[in-house]
């Protein structure tokens, strides 16, 4: 499966973003996908994650309640919606998805840059 991200950009403090991932290639409908981030300095940290057949997510505790993942309808495309940003969330943005059953992400996206001005 071969991963690829798009929609990030520069936009301000309090402005709203949607990130995209388009998978290609098979996926089953137990996988997990989740969005990555990784801002200057720091480590990579897990965003949001959602089951592929399912509508359940998880969030970090930083981005619940401004953060929405999904994947409507039988695409195969997964979103991060985006709101109320601040400059903490600057990053780049990967988008990953992990077989169930398997320890680790295995699949990764390309990352897309999200430039919060305060």
């Amino acid at each position: 499966v071969q991963l690829q991200a798009s929609g990030g950009g520069l936009v301000q403090a309090g402005g709203s973003l949607r990130l995209s991932c388009v998978a290609s290639g098979r996926t089953f409908t137990s996988d997990v996908m989740a969005w990555f981030r990784q801002a200057p300095g720091k480590e990579r940290e897990s965003v949001a994650s959602i089951r592929w057949s399912a509508n359940t997510a998880a969030y970090a505790d930083s981005v619940k309640g401004r953060f929405t993942i999904s994947r409507p309808g039988a695409k195969n495309t997964l979103y991060l919606q985006m709101t109320s940003l601040t400059p903490e969330d600057t990053a780049v943005y990967y988008c990953a998805r992990k077989i169930a059953g398997a320890a680790e992400f295995g699949s990764w996206g390309q990352g897309t840059l999200v430039t919060v001005s305060s």
